[in-house]
């Protein structure tokens, strides 16, 4: 099987990149940063193109040429959930690309989704719970969705649509809690700002969800919605705890030094029931 992977060196795609080969695909990897690729530990086996998919004068028939399957992760703009560009420009621009991969012979599509499809939703959540985006990046995803499930009914082809909740893992936004942690931990810091922690959030470690992703691609006869999560529900708290315990660090949780975020339920999580009957029950979180 052969699978052009689009947004290849980012989080998600450069982990995608080596759940694929580990399996025995055929990967042509797509980036607009050649000297990023340069750097990957997969880069001498796969075919690495330099190109903006967005780009008005991408050859999508060149790009797409042999290939079984497209696995489209490129999103530029993240972690900024709240910027009008991702439905502006995102959502047109990725409808046209994958629109012209489908024309060009392309058969299986999967796309990466989000859990923010979902919106303010508390609770338990499965593919059937109706989307109700909060934020432009949740709106956008869900739209192109919707796109893509309308471009079946005039042009057919197989969409695999994988909605993904908190990951974590090598490559994570620096940002983001866990790796905010670890500079913590490193520098020896006698404290670590957060929240009161008391979240219950779905996180799933990177490299899972890779393979995940990987094991959805090779049941080429899957259609639909699938939640990528864990279906284990933790607090923010436990999850730092657990970190730290991880690492051997000891360090003074500032709890309450932020406020709850407003864009997300306190508690919320995917139910991965569709997903463990997909993979045949090979589902650990």
């Amino acid at each position: 099987m052969k699978v052009l992977v689009s947004g290849a060196t980012g989080f998600v795609g450069r982990h995608l990149v080596a759940a694929l080969l580990a399996r025995g695909c055929e990967v042509r990897a797509v980036a607009r940063n050649a000297e990023t690729a340069v750097g990957l530990p997969w880069i001498n086996d796969v075919e690495f193109i330099a190109a903006d998919i967005h780009a008005a004068d991408l050859d999508i028939g060149a790009l797409t040429e042999g290939v079984d399957a497209l696995a489209h992760l490129a999103w530029p703009g993240l972690p900024n959930y709240q910027a009008l560009f991702h439905f502006e420009h995102n959502l047109m621009a990725d409808y046209r690309f994958i629109r012209g991969a489908v024309e060009a012979g392309v058969s299986q599509v999967l796309v990466t989704g989000t859990c923010f499809e979902y919106g303010m939703q508390s609770g338990p959540l499965t593919e059937q719970t109706a989307p109700q985006p909060g934020n432009p990046y949740g709106l956008a995803k869900n739209t192109l969705r919707l796109f893509l499930e309308n471009l079946q009914r005039v042009q057919p082809f197989t969409l695999q649509w994988a909605r993904l909740f908190y990951l974590h893992g090598e490559g994570q936004n620096p940002s983001s809690l866990l790796a905010a942690l670890d500079r913590a931990i490193d520098a020896r810091d006698a404290t670590f700002n957060m929240s009161a922690g008391e979240q219950l959030r779905d996180y799933l470690a990177i490299d899972v969800a890779a393979g995940y992703l990987a094991a959805i691609l090779q049941q080429r006869d899957f259609n639909g919605v699938v939640n990528c999560s864990s279906g284990q529900p933790i607090s923010v708290r436990t999850l730092v705890e657990q970190r730290l315990r991880e690492r051997g660090a000891s360090i003074g949780l500032n709890l309450g030094h932020y406020p709850y975020p407003t864009h997300e339920p306190m508690a919320f999580w995917g139910v991965a029931d569709r997903l463990q009957q997909l993979l045949g029950g090979n589902h650990e979180a």
